[in-house]
């Protein structure tokens, strides 16, 4: 389990080394991802290649950024519950999730 503390009005994760384990390597993928897409580039690769690559890149953050808010809402709603401090907690769940959205609408 996450652990999590409400510090001026954030809600602050600690994640395990198993907990950051897959966003790691999710990032490590893109990496890979966006190395790829800079050999296309400097290969003079089909455009249509390209694009593919970048929308590849692009969905894969967006699923980081989903597993990222998922973990700060579990934890919040926990936190929420232990803390007696539901205001802070929503507002700030809120806030992330408002962000994720505008990532997804940009993408």
């Amino acid at each position: 389990m996450i652990e999590s503390e409400i510090l001026d009005g954030r809600i602050e994760l600690r994640r395990s080394d198993d907990e950051k384990k897959p966003l790691l390597q999710r990032l490590s993928r893109i990496e890979g991802q966006v190395r790829g897409l800079q050999n296309m580039i400097a290969e003079n690769r089909y455009c249509l290649d390209e694009v593919q690559q970048i929308n590849a890149i692009t969905a894969a953050l967006r699923e980081v950024a989903l597993l990222i808010i998922s973990q700060h809402v579990t934890a919040g709603v926990k936190l929420a519950i232990a803390e007696n401090d539901t205001e802070t907690a929503v507002d700030d769940l809120i806030r992330v999730l408002r962000a994720g959205m505008r990532t997804a609408n940009h993408g």
